[in-house]
Parts: C-alpha cells; structure tokens; sequence
C-alpha cells in the first residue's frame, strides 16, 4: 500500500478550543509526545492502538478518547489501511488538572451520546458563524466528560430548568439578533453557568439557543427577500457570516435556498369567487 496522509488543521473562535484537527494517516507512527491540552479524539475510520502512562489502548470507531494534558502517549495505525481521526485540543478551562488522574485510568469511553455530540461539534467548529453552536455542543460535552471522570451532585441552582434564567438569554438573544452573543458572555451576562443555561433554555422552550438564533435570523431574512432584497445584502443584514452562511441554514429551516425562495411566484386563490364565512354577531 503506497503511504497516504491528508491533514486539515484550524483554530476556530471558540473559548476553550486550542485547534481542530483531521487527519488520514496509511502509515504514520507517532513518537511519545506530550501536549498542554487535552486531547479529544474520535476515529472515524480504521483504529488507532497508543501507549498511556505504560498502558496499552485502542479506539475502535464507537469510542471516543481523552487524552490527559503533560501525559506522555504515541499513536500508530491498528489496521492494515491506516486510520482516519478527527481531534480537538481543549484548554483547561473545559478540564481542569483534577480530571488528569481519572482520564490516565479510562481514557477510552464507550458512550454512542458523547460520540455523536463530538462529531456535531465537529462540524459545527468547520463552520464561520455558528460559534454560538459550537460553545453550546462544547459545553454539554464538558459536562458529560466530568460526569465520566468525577460525577458531582448538581448544585440547587442547575437542579432544573430555571424559566427566568431561560426568559433572560431570550430576551439577550433578541435583542443581540444580528451581532450575536457567546455563551460565555450570555452567562456573565445573566449570571448563570453557561452549562446549565443551555439547558435551562432548551428545557424551558424545547430548543437550543444557537437554533433559537439562528431561526430567528431565518425569519427575518425571508421578510427581507420578499422585500426584494438580494440574498448577499440579506446576510449581513440579519447576521450571517455571509451568503453561503446564510443559505446553509436557511435551506435546513425553510427547505429550498434563499434565491429559490424570493422568486417564488405568488398564487393566486383557486376560485376568485371564494368569499371568507360570516358569521352572525350574539
């Protein structure tokens, strides 16, 4: 087999992520090597075996690895095609050095929840302007790390869907539409965790915050291209990164692209002799 490697490599704007990285990899072996941040790892093809702290692992496709920060690990193909991996680096203000220890003894977590939300983080992170998204998928997969690592009792405060925590991010999402707000931010701002406000809004109105913002924003683009408004200007206009941003998520909500959309023609109704009901008055 002729040795391949293709590698993509980035540092989105989002708190606590170091960098991104994707990688295929035929032949490539890694020396032990340390990093300064964790290393949260997914195999999306073929396996990986490594070496931790003098112990033997692996990662089959349904697991997803942690790797502790300043612990010395290598990393070479368990499979005759090689192994394609998709990484990210997390600072220690997601995890922090108590969790070291914990992560040395199970690196590896069977848990198909946990693996499904590192790849919609992953995608969520190849996307400019859904930050909000990603900060809100990396928070709830913060918890679920602790929650392998160290289970803690929930304090009073994130016990339950707090509606007026919920009615505060709300109001601070309408009122920030088009600039948007991050989900550190949006916490200081209405003095709550950014963990337990994601999920004090999901619970309190049955829908993420990035989706409530991004849904709102969809709304009022399709006032403006039936204004007459062209699609580029739209974007700017109701916060998308640009028009490519806008018609990714204007296609998911509405199902056709923006364009498709405004030149719709109108319809006329089936029968002009149709008249609206009366009704008498009591």
């Amino acid at each position: 087999m002729v040795a391949r490697q293709e590698i993509s490599a980035w540092r989105p704007k989002v708190a606590g992520v170091v960098e991104v990285f994707h990688a295929h990899f035929t032949e490539h072996a890694y020396p032990m090597h340390v990093h300064d941040a964790w290393t949260l790892l997914i195999v999306d093809d073929g396996a990986v075996r490594y070496d931790l702290d003098r112990h033997e692992h692996g990662t089959p496709g349904d697991t997803v690895s942690l790797l502790p920060p300043q612990v010395p690990h290598n990393g070479s193909p368990a499979t005759p095609h090689g192994f394609r991996k998709r990484v990210i680096y997390l600072d220690m203000s997601v995890l922090d050095a108590g969790l070291i220890g914990p992560a040395v003894d199970g690196p590896d977590l069977v848990d198909p929840v946990l693996r499904q939300r590192v790849g919609q983080l992953h995608t969520a992170l190849a996307v400019r302007g859904d930050e909000l998204e990603a900060e809100s998928r990396l928070a709830l997969i913060g918890e679920r790390l602790r929650g392998h690592l160290g289970p803690r009792a929930l304090s009073r405060t994130e016990a339950g869907a707090d509606r007026g925590v919920a009615g505060r991010l709300r109001e601070l999402l309408d009122a920030r539409l088009v600039e948007g707000v991050g989900l550190e931010e949006a916490a200081r701002t209405v003095h709550a965790d950014p963990t337990h406000l994601v999920r004090a809004f999901s619970g309190a109105f049955g829908i993420a915050p990035h989706q409530y913002l991004m849904s709102r924003r969809v709304d009022r683009a399709r006032r403006l291209l039936l204004d007459g408004r062209p699609a580029g200007e739209v974007a700017a206009a109701t916060g998308f990164y640009d028009q490519s941003h806008l018609t990714r998520h204007f296609k998911r909500v509405v199902g056709t692209t923006p364009g498709r959309y405004a030149a719709t023609p109108v319809r006329e109704p089936v029968s002009s002799a149709w008249r609206a009901p009366t009704w008498p008055v009591p």
